[in-house]
């Protein structure tokens, strides 16, 4: 006779560990993944590059494509975008003048050039290889079925897609230039307990 204290019995109880398993293992290959920065980025590129062959020789998915594109851009100007907007902060600031906020409280530090501050970005590279890997397959998953195919005057939506691009791309680099931010490490890296 079966006891209904025993864990794993029924039908429910096996799927739901098989997903956990999945799960796991999943996690550890992605853990696997991740100081492989080039690597990553070289197969990501390598997926795109696949993508973009199958949509040019197929001569069909455009709409899946251009879905894809202004993803990818997305994902782009929040990689670009520090994670605190020193725009938003200014905003922040000049509404509780207005309202007449409290004076009393020191503001520290009283220039923003006293302190240094990291570039800490909104979206992680590792989200951003993660995000953008998973919408190609996705996207390449896509182009498997005719629903996708919606028939579209696929020259429109480049010139959109470079319009687009341009003007996002002009009002990102002129807040970096405003508030004075790099979102790239530039310059040598200092090594700390190694040979020179």
């Amino acid at each position: 006779m079966m006891s209904s204290d025993e864990p794993g019995t029924t039908p429910f109880h096996s799927v739901q560990a098989s997903f956990s398993k999945f799960q796991r293992q999943y996690q550890q290959t992605l853990d696997r993944w991740t100081p492989h920065v080039f690597q990553r980025w070289l197969a990501t590129l390598f997926l795109l590059a696949l993508f973009m062959l199958r949509i040019v020789l197929s001569q069909g998915w455009y709409i899946v494509c251009y879905g894809l594109a202004i993803y990818l851009l997305n994902l782009l100007l929040a990689f670009l975008q520090p994670k605190f907007d020193p725009s938003l902060e200014d905003d922040l600031l000049a509404d509780e003048i207005e309202e007449g906020g409290d004076q009393s409280v020191p503001v520290l530090p009283s220039q923003r050039d006293d302190e240094f501050r990291p570039f800490v970005r909104r979206l992680p590279e590792w989200q951003f290889w993660l995000s953008a890997t998973r919408a190609t397959l996705v996207s390449l998953f896509c182009t498997v079925s005719e629903v996708f195919d919606v028939p579209v005057y696929w020259p429109i939506l480049v010139v959109y897609f470079c319009v687009l691009f341009a003007l996002t791309m002009r009002r990102q680099i002129q807040h970096m230039i405003k508030y004075k931010y790099i979102p790239f490490d530039i310059g040598r890296k200092a090594r700390y307990g190694g040979s020179k």
